[in-house]
């Protein structure tokens, strides 16, 4: 079979020059070396970079890029942390960012269409000026595109009451290798016509096709949300003050937990507002009619009266962003206790978050690294940092078995190796831990089905 190619011929810039014209492509070192690093810091440089405004010129590629048999890989913003869109082949980085137009908002279909480039928190205000509401909020919602969105099943902290991105794609236009536009699903919000491609093509990672278009779900937007940020002495008052909260008939829009060792590197980052002693936080956030809020509020004050807790604070409006700041600067704030990272993002089945996050800290202990622990413990998903200072002898090698085992114990207690980054590359050689030969040959004959030669995105796990 043949090889990729490790430089482009004289006439496959051109081919490339005349689709993509002027600044719709790009050969120059400095761009390349851009784009061809993600948030995983893992990095390989393309042979060139493109920026299609329309379908057509993404089937005409991916029609030129499988005759040819030239690597594709489709890239937005680059936020995913597991090297999913890094170019490890060479080969063309197609970016998506110029395909940013929100072509229907309806209130009566209750749906928006909208193209992959367009910001997700862009799309949110746009639609909460018609009421409408797109619940999914990665942390990163403020600069990640749509389309990564899909191409990754991004979660996010609402995900506990209104799910995750896949639970919004009601449709997809999607090219595949070969230059063939499909489209999967529509405006209707059931359909169960045939198999179904639309949830097969979220969360691929654009290793079977190249999303251009979505039709995505819209829910009426909340009146009012309030936000509480409850301190505990350690992990097991955490613990108890969410059973008490869920025990109240109470689902709460979010539910983060924060551990002792996250609050450590918050306190050496900036000021805190909570009390000395505290060893764990909950921060919830419930939505509805100004009345049922209010009610709310109450009902979760009056359940954690039974748990003893260190603090409580609340805030509504705008002036909750001030307790989620807290819960988004957690990541860069951990470079507080070391200096370098092995960043996960396991999920294990709900009652089991407190075994899995005092065995994780047991790893790092025996290991001499320090294991951070934060994320939503509503729907389980605990992102583990594993801190290490790589110029310390044996450090860099411990963090990679504190890897190992934390992915060996979440998987004992029946969860899983990624809760909503992915695999992408850094966790690939991993994966043969939680799927089975019978899963992997499955799934690697559907990739086949799409991509026979293996030009989208490969050198991926998805």
């Amino acid at each position: 079979m043949k090889e990729y190619p490790e430089k482009l011929s004289r006439a496959q810039r051109s081919f490339l020059r005349s689709l993509f014209p002027g600044t719709e492509s790009s050969f120059d070192e400095g761009a390349l070396l851009a784009c061809g690093v993600d948030a995983s810091r893992e990095h390989a440089k393309p042979l060139v970079l493109v920026r299609p405004k329309e379908t057509s010129q993404v089937a005409e590629l991916l029609k030129w890029a499988q005759k040819e048999r030239v690597p594709v890989y489709p890239r937005a913003r680059a936020t995913n942390k597991v090297g999913g869109c890094v170019p490890v082949r060479h080969g063309v980085v197609v970016s998506m960012l110029d395909m940013d137009r929100i072509l229907d908002i309806d209130s009566r279909d209750f749906v928006t269409v909208t193209e992959p480039g367009v910001i997700t928190a862009d799309l949110q205000k746009a639609v909460e000026a018609q009421g409408l509401f797109y619940p999914p909020d990665p942390a990163s919602l403020k600069i990640s595109t749509i389309g990564g969105n899909i191409s990754t099943c991004a979660g996010g902290m609402r995900a506990v009451k209104y799910g995750v991105t896949r639970d919004y794609v009601l449709g997809l236009e999607a090219v595949l290798p070969g230059g063939e536009i499909i489209h999967t699903g529509g405006r209707t919000h059931k359909n169960v016509v045939g198999l179904d491609l639309t949830r097969l093509l979220v969360g691929s990672a654009g290793t079977l096709g190249l999303i251009t278009g979505a039709t995505l779900k819209l829910l009426p937007l909340p009146e009012t949300s309030a936000s509480v940020l409850i301190g505990f002495r350690d992990l097991t008052g955490c613990l108890k003050g969410a059973d008490a909260v869920f025990g109240c008939g109470i689902l709460p829009t979010a539910m983060e937990l924060i551990d002792h060792n996250s609050i450590r590197a918050l306190e050496m980052h900036f000021d805190v507002p909570w009390s000395e002693g505290t060893g764990g936080l909950l921060l919830l956030k419930i939505d509805g009619s100004e009345e049922s809020v209010s009610t709310d509020l109450g009902r979760i004050g009056k359940a954690l009266d039974r748990v003893e807790t260190t603090f409580m604070e609340k805030g509504a409006g705008a002036d909750q962003e001030r307790l989620w700041e807290l819960r988004r600067v957690i990541s860069p704030a951990a470079f507080n206790l070391a200096p370098d990272k092995q960043g996960e993002d396991v999920a294990v089945p709900r009652g089991k978050v407190a075994e899995a996050i005092e065995g994780y800290h047991a790893i790092g202990a025996e290991l001499g690294v320090i294991v951070l622990c934060f994320g939503h413990l509503g729907d389980g998903n605990i992102h583990v940092s594993v801190m290490y200072d790589k110029s310390v002898p044996g450090q860099s090698e411990n963090s990679l078995l504190a890897k190992k085992r934390i992915f060996q114990k979440t998987l004992d207690l029946g969860g899983t190796l990624s809760g909503e980054h992915g695999i992408g590359l850094t966790k690939a050689a991993y994966i043969g831990m939680q799927l089975g030969r019978a899963e992997q040959r499955l799934m690697n004959g559907i990739k086949r089905t799409f991509d026979p030669m293996n030009i989208m995105n490969p050198g991926k796990v998805v």
